[in-house]
């Protein structure tokens, strides 16, 4: 695929979701931007692959009611920018806050916010559970490739106002980690996660989204301690 077919391949994304037209070279700076990046910020750098696996991906989300309403979006683990960055580009009226604990990918994150214009985002170098500012304060928390369902839910119950969502890109179902989320979701005050299938494409024909809201104010004693969620997850089996 030549940059002029990637380019034609983002106008037509922005078309099917009807975004804002500035959008188109938005997206197409942080593609450029994320090929030339030298430090491991994703294993998808060449555009022609990235336009698929990261902006179709990520803008797979902007059909759910969650994220297309949104104003206060935390997209956490940022790395190197999806769905976050593609979101900031597709929502110009909603603030983005990146969320990512490793410094270099933050540094990258701020290049490509201000060389793709993007006015609405924020860098945090912080992890979830350790982001104070952030409680409370989001309609919307995303996760893509971070960690299992309900990790990511414990991660977002704290950051989220009442009645916002929670919206995790995942992969091929698995009952076993679905159990688990509906676990974390009723611990957390959680809706039961709602699965989102994301329309195939080549390479990726088992992609979904989970969707859960806060209908609850969270229980004391979450957010743990960092890297407690994944040390001692809630699950199903333990109940946590």
């Amino acid at each position: 695929m030549s940059n002029d077919e990637v380019h034609a391949r983002l106008a037509a994304l922005v078309a099917e979701h009807d975004l804002p037209a500035p959008a188109v070279t938005q997206l197409a700076t942080i593609l450029q931007l994320v090929a030339g990046e030298p430090t491991s910020i994703t294993t998808i750098r060449d555009p022609a692959q990235a336009v698929e696996a990261h902006v179709a991906d990520s803008l797979a989300g902007v059909a759910t009611a969650p994220v297309r309403s949104a104003r206060a979006i935390a997209d956490l683990g940022s790395g190197g920018g999806f769905p976050g960055l593609v979101l900031a580009a597709a929502l110009p009226e909603a603030h983005v806050a990146l969320v990512e604990s490793v410094a270099k990918k933050c540094a990258f994150l701020s290049r490509a916010a201000q060389a793709a214009g993007l006015q609405n985002v924020a860098v945090v170098n912080a992890r979830a559970e350790e982001w104070d500012a952030g409680r409370g304060a989001h309609d919307l928390v995303t996760a893509r490739a971070l960690a299992p369902l309900n990790v990511i839910l414990e991660y977002a119950a704290p950051l989220l106002a009442l009645g916002g969502s929670v919206v995790a890109w995942k992969g091929r179902r698995d009952p076993a980690e679905e159990r688990d989320g509906a676990a974390a979701a009723e611990r957390l005050g959680l809706s039961a996660p709602g699965v989102v299938p994301i329309p195939p494409r080549p390479g990726a024909d088992e992609r979904h989204l989970y969707v859960s809201s806060k209908v609850m104010e969270t229980p004391a004693g979450y957010p743990r301690r960092a890297g407690i969620a994944r040390k001692r997850p809630i699950r199903a089996s333990s109940g946590g």
